[in-house]
């Protein structure tokens, strides 16, 4: 007997592409596997269609710009951002989690959507995303975790302090924090 999966849409994040500098492409496909709803830029879509990789949306002011493949859908920014225009849409669409791969991380920016959608920022060799108080995550011993917002009572197990906002786990195992904001953000590299 073989097993088939079937991947509903939405079921998988979507997959929001600002920027791909320093982003390893084997990781990219990892992301890709399932098929996910693509959004992008009109420079990264070039990028991307130089790749092989369907883009379903592209965010422009420009209607005819970065669209390179047929079947591409133009999201008209207009006053805002191109990551708010992008976001705004996938939560309208009951999108529930969203990949964004960019050069450099606007969390400031990105924070207005915590909450309302799964965020998972990759940039560069790491990985960042939001954790609520009372977070556990098991890592092999001597991984390193950044704390990449302002920290009011931070509690932690299973970690050691490094610097001002860094952390190494201490063994394998389970690591925990509890603090008192809403949120943190969380970087750690990539695997």
């Amino acid at each position: 007997m073989s097993s088939h999966h079937i991947v509903r849409e939405k079921q998988e994040p979507a997959l929001l592409v600002l920027g791909l500098a320093h982003f390893p492409e084997e990781l990219l496909g990892q992301l890709l596997e399932w098929s996910p709803t693509v959004i992008t830029t009109p420079d990264t879509a070039e990028k991307l269609n130089m790749l092989g990789i369907k883009v379903d949306w592209v965010i422009s002011n420009n209607r005819d710009e970065g669209l390179v493949q047929s079947d591409v859908k133009l999201m008209v920014p207009g006053d805002n951002t191109l990551a708010t225009t992008a976001l705004n849409y996938l939560i309208a669409n009951h999108y529930p989690a969203v990949n964004v791969i960019m050069d450099e991380p606007v969390l400031d920016e990105m924070q207005n959507y915590t909450g309302k959608i799964d965020l998972v920022i990759f940039q560069g060799d790491q990985k960042i995303y939001t954790v609520s108080s009372g977070f556990s995550k098991w890592k092999p011993a001597g991984e390193e975790i950044r704390v990449l917002n302002s920290t009011k009572a931070l509690n932690y197990t299973g970690l050691e302090q490094t610097g001002p906002d860094s952390f190494r786990t201490v063994e394998d195992g389970f690591f925990t924090l509890s603090f008192e904001q809403p949120f943190l953000w969380l970087a750690e590299g990539l695997d």
